[in-house]
């Protein structure tokens, strides 16, 4: 059965609940003394910790710095046998060699099944949270549209080190901007059904290999 409430009888149960609260007291001062890190002030320490919770979480992992990102990002699109890579507009030209699959630029006009016949899509980030193995997408130019990132089923993500990595969660909030479309991400999609058998890139990539990108 579907129960229907309208505007009069929204209005008649909010001046309820605004009637059983009239006398609480006020709401209690929010507490922000708990600890905001838990890994050592070390962005050696803390690169490590972001490395080995990506890769707890299945994704896979490589090490490089800028004079080798084109060619790190060029084996793996060769290993995974990729014809045609989804670029952002604002991705660094210096993170893809120039003999490698053929660019598909990111555009509006694109449709999922245009999305889906495209064997790679390479980003950048916003972040990425050392304590929780996530990576935190927010749309910059780098990045592109959010679903250029949930629909192919093999993505790339460059992560600059230090200046991308933060130890925590609290770290990062200040540092992200709540009104742009917020992507966190923990290893590749995956889900399970009741007897927890686990499949992988059901609502977003089978494969997410992350390159931390040694400044």
């Amino acid at each position: 059965m579907t129960t229907h409430t309208t505007g009069g009888s929204r209005e008649r149960i909010l001046a309820r609940i605004r009637a059983a609260v009239a006398d609480a007291p006020p709401a209690p001062e929010i507490l922000r003394d708990y600890r905001t890190i838990h890994a050592p002030d070390d962005p050696a320490a803390v690169l490590d910790l972001l490395h080995e919770n990506l890769a707890d979480y299945r994704a896979i992992v490589h090490r490089t710095d800028p004079a080798g990102v084109a060619a790190l990002i060029g084996r793996l699109l060769a290993a995974r046998g990729a014809r045609t890579v989804l670029v952002p507009t604002g991705l660094p030209s210096a993170w893809l060699a120039p003999d490698g699959p053929a660019h598909v630029d990111d555009r509006a006009a694109l449709t999922p099944a245009d999305l889906d016949r495209v064997d790679s899509v390479v980003t950048g980030c916003a972040l990425a949270v050392a304590e929780t193995g996530t990576l935190v997408l927010d749309g910059g130019p780098a990045q592109g549209r959010r679903r250029i990132t949930l629909v192919p089923d093999h993505h790339i993500c460059v992560v600059r080190a230090p200046s991308q990595v933060v130890a925590s969660v609290p770290q990062a909030m200040p540092r992200l901007d709540p009104t742009r479309p917020l992507t966190w991400i923990s290893g590749p999609s995956a889900t399970s059904d009741i007897e927890l058998d686990r499949v992988e890139g059901v609502h977003g990539p089978r494969t997410l290999e992350v390159v931390l990108l040694q400044e």
